[in-house]
């Protein structure tokens, strides 16, 4: 019952001073709100770029030329020295490889690009870029397939002039009225005229983060990429090697054992070369600091925003030392009447609470429409976080408590007769 009684008197004391009992929730509202609507926003970007990593094969192993060091371990440093083609890797030196290590992988990728052209058919257009490709791209790029076949082993041999093309080049040159498949297109690049069959349609994904980037082109202009087989794309860059390749690893495989075996494996293998040699690099590594580092700007922003709370915190003592001097002649009154020092102190505390504590619910509302609002702009994944909530609203009480507490001492420890003649 006396909890009831205090707690009527505290919204009673808030409906009776409206503004100033949301002046003094601001900050708690301010600081609350940020907190969850960064952290959301935080999260959310994380997890976005995570997927991103994650279908540019952030899970994957590249082996690529590098410049030689003198202990004869590869730099990870640039150069604007050009390695000949007989310095580069050989598809010999990639069948060793998946020979090697064929129990440990899934797949092997090559992969160059020839250049940008332009498919033409009549009025219809599409910009391409060609990039020469074999049978394990689609597994390291996680292609989808919509119809037809992907480039096979048996195409790189024949070095067949087979295409696999998006399902944007398939709007803009067919615009639905026939099946692409089987179908011939022409690509226009650099005063030259190359004609492809189509055995495949992939489903086109926007490869940069947040549908920025390429997805700010026009649906017509976009450029998409158009696979041909890689010794399709050699013959026609008359040349034979590679700078580098990817190995997709099996489940379950240390990644930091197969890095380390490979890179001994690719040193042995260009021991005799003076110049050059392999280095063997997982990119999981390279996301998992992106990721952390992420993190730690979220939560060094989260921090600055929680700064807010503090400041809502000494607002609501000073507005609750305001309406101690106040209520002088109340509190008198009550403890003229029988009220113990612990109900007046109870009173205030009690009232300071429920300030907080509507501050931080509507603090957290409008924490979520943020984190909402802003996931849906950015086009990533919406992401609330039930423990920031749960905090945040448990931090809000206790803020009430601790900054409530001095003023409630105050008001509890007035002498009722020197109240009562307080003008």
């Amino acid at each position: 019952m006396f909890i009831k009684e205090n707690i009527a008197l505290a919204i009673a004391g808030i409906k009776s001073s409206k503004m100033r009992s949301l002046l003094t929730m601001l900050g708690i509202i301010i600081g609350i709100s940020s907190v969850i609507g960064i952290v959301s926003i935080g999260t959310a970007i994380t997890s976005t770029v995570s997927s991103q990593m994650d279908k540019m094969g952030a899970n994957n192993i590249d082996i690529g030329i590098a410049v030689k060091k003198e202990d004869g371990t590869a730099s990870g440093n640039g150069t604007s020295k050009q390695p000949e083609d007989s310095d580069l890797i050989t598809m010999e030196q990639i069948n060793s490889f998946n020979e090697v290590f064929k129990d440990k992988i899934n797949n092997i990728s090559v992969q160059e690009q020839l250049g940008q052209g332009k498919v033409k058919d009549g009025y219809s257009y599409a910009n391409v870029s060609t990039t020469g490709v074999n049978e394990g791209y689609k597994q390291v790029k996680n292609l989808k397939l919509i119809s037809g076949r992907f480039i096979t082993d048996r195409d790189v041999k024949a070095n067949s002039k087979v295409a696999i093309v998006s399902d944007k080049l398939v709007n803009n040159i067919f615009k639905g009225r026939t099946d692409p498949l089987g179908k011939e297109i022409k690509v226009y690049a650099n005063d030259d005229i190359q004609t492809y069959v189509i055995a495949g349609v992939y489903q086109y994904e926007n490869s940069s983060l947040f549908g920025m980037g390429e997805g700010s082109t026009s649906e017509k202009d976009r450029r998409t990429s158009l696979y041909i087989p890689i010794t399709t794309e050699k013959a026609l860059q008359k040349n034979k090697n590679f700078e580098y390749f990817t190995v997709v690893p099996k489940m379950g495989i240390d990644k930091g054992k197969l890095v380390s075996d490979m890179q001994k494996y690719g040193n042995k293998m260009y021991k005799n070369n003076k110049n050059w040699t392999l280095m063997v690099q997982n990119n999981e590594a390279d996301a998992a600091e992106i990721t952390s580092v992420l993190g730690m700007i979220s939560m060094g922003i989260s921090v600055i925003a929680a700064i807010a709370l503090l400041v809502g915190g000494i607002g609501v003592m000073n507005i609750m030392l305001v309406s101690v001097t106040e209520r002088t002649r109340e509190i008198g009154t009550r403890k003229a009447l029988g009220a113990k020092s612990s109900h007046i102190k109870m009173q205030f505390i009690i009232e300071s609470v429920i300030i907080c504590t509507i501050g931080g619910t509507i603090g957290i509302i409008l924490g979520i429409g943020m984190g909402i609002i802003a996931c849906i702009v950015l086009k990533s994944p919406i992401s609330i976080s039930i423990p920031t909530i749960l905090i945040s609203f448990t931090f809000s009480m206790a803020i009430g408590v601790f900054f409530g507490y001095y003023p409630a001492k105050k008001a509890a420890s007035l002498d009722p007769i020197e109240a009562l003649r307080y003008e």
